[in-house]
């Protein structure tokens, strides 16, 4: 165990780094951090801040060695160079290979017994056709790597526009796409003797690629499909022996929970947890690195809306809290060109008689 006054360590600069500081600060733990950003929003909040090159090796095992363990805000952190510190590093960096690419990650949970989305691997143009020949269109062609947010996408509507496409070059993978009533995440906290905790699975909206909303409670297929969607996320961090906070995100549909990613940390669906649940998804990570028990992962009010602030719409944000029920979190960044997230809002509802 990890006792408070101790030191963790943060690789990464950006929200999901600065929420979880804050929360080891709370539980009374010094945070380092270290990014190649020169000035990043984690360091507003953080003990002591060092800006190093993922793969300046000698930066990098120093900043482990002054730290009691380490852990990732998010997931393209290069996973090579971690080896050196993978005894401090919580998740273990096998969840971050796997994770950051694509192919090998839909071929890990089919073995796992999960099913992801019809897909083929394309390393070429000749391959994407080929792709499009068997998987048919509309289609969705990602990088293997490196993509988030609708980065490193291109919708494909076409055998024409496939053969119109700008090859990006690089490996990629091309997936069919599935018939859906709504998407949902099982977010789940593990500890290293294996012990789990799950929150309750949101209804995810998106918009360009990028999560809008998230809603509690979600729509009643997803309640009908999450045992099947939590027994693959956990035979995920079971098999990874994985420990913290691990994202999976499902398509709810039809044909039962398809899988359709993985993030080995906090996530952008689960903000709603920070006053929408008795323990947030950010203190269950802090706790779960340092061995602490697990908190209480239970919903605290009848409904529960999470929206991002995205880009510009940040300029207004503060007309939210003219409602009672609104939580707004800024996460001190401060261009806001479209698609960037500004920071979210949560909303705790109750019947109009207020909670009881």
């Amino acid at each position: 165990m990890i006792l408070p006054g101790s030191t963790i360590g943060i690789l990464g600069g950006g929200q999901l780094g600065r929420m979880l500081a804050m929360s080891a600060a709370y539980l009374g733990y010094r945070v380092h951090a270290f990014a190649p950003d020169a000035d990043p929003i984690i360091a507003q909040v953080c003990n002591r801040y060092i800006s190093a090159d993922w793969y300046d090796v000698t930066a990098l095992k120093a900043f482990a060695d002054a730290c009691d363990v380490v852990t990732l805000e998010f997931e393209n952190v290069p996973a090579a160079p971690l080896q050196p510190i993978a005894d401090k590093l919580a998740p273990h960096p096998r969840a971050l290979a796997i994770a950051q690419d694509r192919l090998a990650e839909k071929r890990f949970v089919e073995e796992l017994g999960g099913t992801p989305a019809p897909y083929h691997a394309v390393e070429s143009r000749d391959a994407l056709l080929e792709g499009i020949d068997r998987l048919g269109t509309p289609a969705i062609l990602k990088t293997r790597r490196d993509g988030y947010d609708g980065k490193g996408q291109w919708r494909i509507g076409s055998r024409e526009e496939a053969e119109a496409l700008d090859f990006p070059g690089t490996p990629c993978v091309l997936e069919g796409f599935v018939t859906f009533e709504c998407e949902f995440s099982v977010i789940l906290a593990r500890r290293a003797d294996g012990a789990i905790a799950f929150w309750e699975s949101a209804e995810n909206d998106h918009a360009d690629g990028i999560l809008a909303r998230s809603t509690l409670p979600g729509a009643a297929i997803i309640g009908e499909q999450v045992g099947e969607a939590r027994r693959l996320a956990q035979a995920i961090a079971d098999k990874l022996g994985y420990v913290g906070v691990l994202t999976c995100e499902f398509f709810a549909g039809k044909h039962g929970p398809i899988f359709n990613e993985m993030a080995p940390r906090v996530h952008n669906s689960g903000h709603w947890t920070i006053e929408g649940a008795a323990t947030s998804q950010f203190e269950n990570h802090i706790r779960a690195i340092c061995g602490l028990p697990l908190g209480d992962t239970r919903r605290v009010a009848p409904r529960v809306v999470m929206e991002n602030v995205i880009g510009p719409a940040s300029a207004t944000a503060y007309e939210a809290l003219h409602d009672p029920a609104a939580h707004l979190h800024f996460y001190g960044k401060t261009d806001a060109p479209e698609g960037r997230k500004m920071g979210h809002i949560t909303r705790l509802e109750w019947p109009e008689e207020g909670p009881a």
